[in-house]
């Protein structure tokens, strides 16, 4: 009988953690939409107590999200920490609270200048604490994977004692190695076991070594009933385990881990594709599962094995994970019913009859101009669609530009709309894009830098759709912004003013909270 495995995503917690990665609230929100679609048990939605929006962002999730997923949230062992996740998690239906703790050495020693004694009491208080407040309490034993065992099983068997239904296994700097790795997870399960047979057992391992997907699989082997995970691996330094390489490595051998997940391993290709186009960091094109060439044969050795028996070279189908094995190509004389079938394919839902005619005119313009429309054509047209829906009289659009490049003085002319006001002017600068940002950044008042430009193409032919990624600097903050099209000169100026755009959010946000603490 196979043993159902736990997953929690915490894509929107330590996968934000990268730099140039933050989303914001509504961005989270779709996200995390996608990972109900994606059936995932459990969202770490956030680390409220970092910061205000941070803390809006896990309440609006658990509002929209928490009566049919579990909703968690990070907190240190530290009583305004816990009270934070708890006043932003709480309404969810089936909330806990996630205690995070170090327990190696260095952590002891250097980071906390406590001792060993010391530092376990404070778990425990948190513990105590924060049963007071939810019933389920999860506590990471932080760098496990290079503590001291006996200090370790400690911490854990005190923390159990205080109230902890969960006990959660941080390979936190991606030490360990599967074989290592698997036994201490053993170990500690049969301890576990005969401590409290009801508290679960799970694992949070990172990629420093190219291991976190190989570490968590022998953790399950050995007994972990829960593993944490992101979409694409995302995480800080060398990400995260990946979600979608765990899934389908205990799905395609089933028959030697004898366990399975929830998870709906359709949409994975559909969810990685969204963190893409929000965060803007690439998949490399052979990642597995989810790698633009995870199902490419080149070879004609392979070539000719698949054409006899797919089986020859493939392990999984590519429908499996939601990839098509045959993408159909659009033209402008595909009509609506095709477009709206490959809309629909992608995972969007279109919400009415407008919407349908405005993203369908949006499709004629660009099959016009490519002549031939892929399916990463059409996702990201409508996710473009929906970005551009959100509205506010506070930010820039970009109404108009021109650009003349030339070896003398390449200028840029742009006429900027801001509510009812329309802003134009124009700059010369080093080349087309210094000169674009440069009256981009007069006509806006803002002094930010531009501190990173990513330019690359998402389809194929030769009207490709190109992506341009930026990050700015503002007031000692920094901030992205993303924009796609055709015109690639078009969506550098829209990726700068996203940017932009960002700044002025919080800065508005701050003024806004400013004046309530003067109320």
């Amino acid at each position: 009988m196979n043993r159902n495995i736990i997953v929690l995503d915490t894509t929107l917690r330590d996968g934000e953690q990268v730099p140039g990665a933050k989303l914001n609230v509504q961005q989270k929100i779709e996200f995390a939409q996608q990972l109900k679609r994606l059936q995932v048990d459990i969202i770490e939605a956030g680390f409220p107590a970092s910061s205000k929006g941070d803390f809006q962002a896990v309440q609006e999730i658990a509002r929209a999200m928490g009566d049919t997923v579990t909703i968690t949230a990070l907190a240190r062992a530290v009583k305004s920490d816990i009270e934070a996740v708890y006043e932003s998690i709480k309404i969810a239906q089936n909330p806990f609270i996630h205690i995070v703790l170090g327990t190696s050495n260095i952590h002891v020693e250097k980071k906390f200048n406590r001792s060993k004694d010391a530092v376990l009491e404070m778990g425990i208080e948190a513990v105590k604490y924060a049963k007071t407040l939810l019933p389920h309490v999860q506590y990471s034993t932080e760098d496990a994977s290079r503590s001291d065992f006996e200090y370790l099983w400690k911490t854990i068997e005190a923390v159990v004692k205080a109230g902890a239904t969960m006990i959660n296994v941080p390979d936190t700097v991606g030490y360990a190695v599967p074989e290592e790795f698997g036994e201490l997870i053993r170990k500690i399960n049969e301890r576990l076991k005969n401590l409290n047979d009801k508290v679960i057992l799970s694992v949070h391992c990172h990629n420093d070594l190219g291991l976190a997907t190989a570490n968590t699989l022998s953790a399950i082997k050995n007994g972990a009933e829960k593993v944490e995970c992101t979409i694409n691996g995302l995480g800080e330094r060398a990400g995260n385990t990946s979600l979608e390489e765990v899934v389908m490595g205990l799905k395609v051998r089933e028959n030697y881990y004898h366990c399975s997940t929830r998870i709906q391993t359709t949409e994975l290709v559909r969810t990685s594709r969204l963190l893409t186009h929000l965060t803007g960091l690439d998949v490399q094109v052979n990642k597995a599962i989810t790698g633009e060439n995870a199902f490419a044969h080149s070879s004609g050795i392979h070539q000719d094995g698949l054409l006899k028996d797919k089986n020859v070279y493939e392990i999984m189908s590519p429908e499996e994970v939601g990839v098509e094995s045959m993408e159909l190509i659009l033209t402008a004389r595909s009509g609506r019913h095709a477009f709206k079938n490959a809309v629909e394919k992608m995972g969007f839902e279109i919400g009415d009859a407008n919407e349908f005619e405005q993203l369908f005119a949006k499709f004629i313009a660009l099959a016009d101009l490519k002549k031939e429309v892929y399916d990463h054509d059409v996702f990201y047209l409508v996710a473009g669609h929906r970005a551009e829906a959100v509205s506010d009289s506070r930010l820039y659009e970009l109404e108009s530009f021109q650009v003349v490049t030339n070896d003398l003085s390449p200028t840029a002319t742009v006429a900027l709309k801001r509510g009812g006001e329309v802003l134009k002017g124009s700059e010369v600068g080093d080349g087309p894009i210094d000169a674009l940002y440069g009256v981009i950044k007069s006509l806006s008042g803002l002094d930010v830098s531009l501190k990173h430009y990513k330019i690359n193409s998402i389809s194929r032919g030769k009207e490709a759709v190109g992506r341009v990624n930026i990050q700015i600097e503002y007031g000692g903050k920094t901030y992205s912004g993303r924009a796609m099209d055709t015109d690639i000169i078009k969506a550098s100026a829209i990726a700068f003013l996203n940017g932009i755009n960002a700044a002025l959010l919080e800065k508005t946000q701050e003024s806004m909270e400013e004046g309530a603490r003067a109320k």
